[in-house]
């Protein structure tokens, strides 16, 4: 599930962008000022930022700067100024798109799309695994027979994650950061168990894809082609 980081001074702001893009099948994490979103993206994945630029403790200009050093993460601006010398500004700090408010949040979700599109991240919300179909949106599993399953978030995350980088191995701490984040306290183990789930629930599915152990090192997950 892609990751977008959406900071605004205003809650009922943030609550509109939540509402709209977790519709469309993203994670969001809220933060209220430049500082905390400055931290949160020190030590967590970012996909996507959409920043305010009049907020306390650090400004928008401020945090998308700081941002652009972490590498290519597309940042949209939302602002309550409209004036071309604060869209050059933002453009000259490394912002790649701007909205001014009030803005329609229809508008915005498309503005989001294009710029993941843009950075070539995968934004779509379905993933095909040999004759079954992930649906992200809705932690659906649709098998050939249009059976539908619905798998626990954690489970669905990591099925997805595995099938949306098929022969890619990862490690269980790659796992536990891109799945649980790196402040989560348990331990590598969490990966192992549901890991475990997993294979006993799509047995029946060797012939479509299988989830391989990489000893000592990780897992990968192996798509048949026939």
């Amino acid at each position: 599930m892609l990751k977008i980081l959406v900071v605004d001074d205003e809650a009922h702001i943030r609550e509109l962008i939540r509402l709209y893009l977790e519709d469309e099948g993203f994670a969001i994490i809220e933060k209220a000022n430049g500082a905390e979103a400055l931290e949160y993206a020190e030590n967590h994945k970012v996909d996507l930022a959409i920043i305010d630029i009049m907020m306390p403790k650090m400004d928008g200009w401020e945090l998308c700067e700081s941002l652009r050093q972490f590498g290519e993460m597309p940042i949209l601006m939302i602002t309550a100024k409209g004036e071309a010398a604060d869209r050059i500004k933002g453009f000259k700090l490394g912002t790649d798109d701007y909205l001014v408010k009030p803005f329609d949040p229809v508008e915005m979700v498309l503005r989001v799309k294009a710029l993941l599109k843009r950075y070539r991240i995968d934004a779509s919300h379905t993933l095909a695994l040999g004759s079954i179909t992930l649906d992200r949106k809705k932690y659906h599993v649709v098998y050939r027979d249009g059976q539908t399953v619905t798998l626990p978030m954690k489970e669905f995350e990591l099925l997805y994650k595995l099938g949306s980088h098929a022969g890619q191995l990862f490690t269980r701490d790659n796992l536990i950061e891109d799945i649980w984040g790196l402040d989560y306290e348990g331990d590598e183990r969490t990966v192992d168990v549901h890991i475990k789930r997993l294979r006993e629930k799509f047995a029946a599915c060797e012939g479509d894809f299988r989830i391989v152990t990489i000893r000592g090192l990780g897992y990968r997950l192996e798509v048949r082609h026939d």
